[in-house]
Parts: structure tokens; C-alpha cells; sequence
């Protein structure tokens, strides 16, 4: 999931970046309005995190012109201001959710998981697809009965897929939604990420769910076959194709 921070202190908008990169979200950080406006337009965000004393305009302008325009998404509201009718005005402008600073980084990351519960389009808690599960809510895989770990960006990788079974995903498209501003369209950092996702699914010889659609990207289906070996970048070994 993918989330914009607006924030002019840098050392809070990089210490939040950093810590929701560790939960596993992408987080792309706006210190003003201007580029708020700008991101938002490029990206589809899962959830914005927005200060509301911006230095090139006010953070509940911002908010009511993107209500306006028809954008639903999420919402929390970070401000100094701590009176009641500071935290009114932000919530009748449009907020889903209103944090003071100074704030808790765990009681933030509590409240955007709450607000990421809320959302109609995301009402399931399990996903699956042939013998592999994924618990949203415990944050757990298993496949045949046997619980894999992952690291949050491989969970998050995997969230993706499952969310679009059968889908063909490109590498720009993967992007979008489980990295942010810093992935650079050049690099193998996808393909090597999924490559060790199939090692931790296809453990045992479990049978590939992973596929690679040559010149496009990947899709997660049901398979019948069993794992190939793969080397650390997803390719077949001499004399087999990679699926």
C-alpha cells in the first residue's frame, strides 16, 4: 500500500517515511501544497497523511479542493493545533481522522491501520489462492500448512498479487502500489524481489503460483507443476523454461 506524507518539518516527514517503509508501506514524502497537488494527480495513494500549516498554503484548503474533486481517499490530519474546534474544522473539512503533534509513532501507525480497515474496497482479511493463505489482519502467510516468513515489503509484494489473481502486473504497474518515489524504473529490484518470493512460497517444491509473462511482468495463478529451481533473478536453469 502506498502512502503520502505532507509535511514541512523534514526530520518528522523522513522519521514517519522511514517507519512506515519498515511496516512494509510505500511512503512518498510533499513538503508543501504545490507538490501535494502534483503527487496525488500521479499516483494512486492508499491513504495521505496531511499537515495542516503548510508554508505555501493552508492544509484544509488542500483537503476541501481534493474533496471537491471527487478524491475519497483516506485522510488523517497532523497538526500542533490541539483545540477542540481546531480538530472540528479539520473534520468538517473533509478528514477521516485528526493526530496532535507530538505524536507516538506507534498510536500513528494504530490509526492508519484503522482508517485502511474502514475502506469499502478492501473488506476481506484473508486472501488466497490454491493451498497459500495470507492473513491481512495477523500479518500472516501459510501455504499447505506450513507458515513462511516474509519481510514487510514481501508481504506487501505478495498482498498485490492477491489482490488481482490472474492479473497480469507489470513492473511499472507493481511499482505504483508496493514502492514509492525512489524505485527507479531501470533497476532488477522487482524481479529480484519476486524471485525471492517464489523461493519462500515454492519451499519443499511447493508448485509455482509466481509466473513470468515474458515482456510484460508477472501473474499469480494456480498451477498443477511443480517448482523448477530458479536462479536469484526468477530464470530457468540450463534447458528449462521458466514458466
Amino acid at each position: 500500500m502506498r502512502i503520502l506524507i505532507v509535511e514541512d518539518e523534514y526530520r518528522l516527514g523522513d522519521h514517519v517515511a522511514k517507519g512506515l517503509r519498515e511496516e512494509g508501506f510505500a511512503a512518498d514524502l510533499a513538503s508543501t501544497c504545490g507538490r501535494a497537488r502534483d503527487l496525488v494527480i500521479e499516483n494512486p495513494y492508499d491513504l495521505v497523511l496531511l499537515d495542516l500549516m503548510l508554508p505555501d498554503g493552508d492544509g484544509l484548503a488542500l483537503l476541501r479542493e481534493w474533496r471537491r474533486e471527487g478524491r475519497s481517499t483516506p485522510v488523517l490530519a497532523l497538526t500542533a493545533r490541539d483545540l477542540l474546534a481546531d480538530k472540528i474544522a479539520g473534520l468538517d473539512a473533509g478528514a477521516d481522522d485528526y493526530l496532535t503533534k507530538p505524536f507516538a509513532f506507534e498510536e500513528l501507525l494504530a490509526r492508519i491501520r484503522a482508517l485502511l480497515r474502514r475502506r469499502p474496497a478492501e473488506p476481506v482479511s484473508l486472501l488466497a489462492i490454491a493451498d497459500l493463505a495470507l492473513d491481512r489482519t495477523a500479518r500472516r502467510v501459510h501455504r499447505g500448512g506450513r507458515e513462511i516468513e516474509l519481510t514487510p515489503k514481501e508481504f506487501a509484494l505478495l498482498e498485490h498479487f492477491l489482490l488481482h489473481p490472474g492479473a497480469t502486473l507489470t513492473r511499472s504497474e507493481i511499482a505504483e502500489h508496493v514502492w514509492d518515489e525512489r524505485y527507479e524504473a531501470r533497476s532488477n529490484v522487482i524481479d529480484v524481489m519476486v524471485a525471492r518470493l517464489r523461493r519462500k512460497l515454492e519451499a519443499d517444491g511447493a508448485p509455482r503460483l509466481l509466473h513470468s509473462v515474458p515482456g510484460m511482468g508477472y501473474v499469480l495463478r494456480a498451477s498443477g507443476r511443480r517448482a523448477r529451481n530458479t536462479d536469484s533473478h526468477g530464470a530457468s536453469g540450463p534447458g528449462e523454461r521458466s514458466p
